[in-house]
């Protein structure tokens, strides 16, 4: 399919479908030197901390919610009260506070640096800039997370070896993705706005991702729905759509998402999936 980058340039991207593996990807996106336009706005949500407008306003008082419970999804997954984590794609700094508030080491990475330098202002975290993914102790972390970044990154396969590299042998990996097979992707096609081309290069399904993940050196043990996700994908993608009540329209697809989430997680808008080294 051809999706449009409906959030800062009006270019249409490709989709294009492995026929052997089934992972659909951006086709012809911009290369790592090149993106950076296309995040070049100062309403691009997970890089700012605007709440002007409907949509981010609901953005973050969600986000309020979701820190509580991303920071026991870390505990209960690991199994460690506090330990050293690192957040890849840390955005403006929002949850790694939060795990350094409970009691956590914490580290973080981000490309952005004008996030970093919020992480700073706000939080006094000294927010690392992606390069230093690379450079950082072998062995050293007991948690890696990436909440809605993976789909972001060039260096895809390179990150995911840096990743297993730099967990402790018991370690957890924890990533959000967007899911594709998902009841409002299916609903709006070409419109969903979790396909966010050219930023979004990978478009993930649970099978994709495992499949990824198993390639990598690890093991899935758990995944869950994220059911507000849809919500606010609806509104978005309504509002794309010109739709006359975006905010009405994307909350009666939303609610049918999530019905339809409670029958088969897997047909959530966004999963959240646990990973774990394998042992050899």
């Amino acid at each position: 399919m051809t999706c449009t980058d409906h959030y800062a340039t009006g270019e249409s991207f490709d989709l294009y479908r492995c026929t052997g593996c089934d992972f659909l990807f951006t086709q012809k996106a911009p290369v790592e030197a090149e993106i950076g336009r296309y995040y070049e706005t100062p309403d691009y949500i997970s890089h700012s901390d605007t709440h002007k407008g409907l949509m981010n306003s609901v953005y973050h008082r969600v986000r309020k919610i979701m820190l509580q419970k991303k920071a026991e999804l870390v505990e209960k997954s690991s199994g460690l009260s506090c330990g050293k984590i690192l957040d890849i794609g840390t955005g403006t700094g929002y949850f790694i506070n939060k795990m350094k508030e409970n009691g956590w080491d914490v580290s973080a990475i981000e490309k952005s640096p004008e996030a970093r330098m919020f992480a700073k202002e706000h939080f006094g975290i000294e927010v690392m800039s992606h390069e230093n993914l690379f450079a950082l102790e072998k062995k050293s972390l007991d948690v890696v997370t990436l909440w809605h970044v993976m789909e972001h990154l060039e260096q895809l396969n390179k990150t995911w070896d840096t990743i297993y590299s730099l967990l402790k042998d018991n370690g957890t990996l924890i990533i959000a993705v967007p899911n594709c097979k998902s009841y409002d992707a299916l609903k709006y096609k070409e419109m969903w706005a979790a396909y966010d081309v050219p930023r979004h290069l990978w478009h993930f399904t649970p099978s994709t991702i495992n499949e990824l993940a198993t390639r990598h050196g690890f093991s899935l043990k758990e995944k869950y729905p994220m059911p507000f996700d849809a919500f606010y994908v609806s509104m978005l993608t309504e509002k794309y759509k010109k739709s006359l009540s975006p905010f009405i329209s994307g909350l009666i697809t939303g609610t049918m998402a999530w019905f339809s989430s409670i029958q088969s997680k897997e047909k959530s808008s966004s999963m959240i999936y646990i990973f774990r080294k394998k042992q050899l």
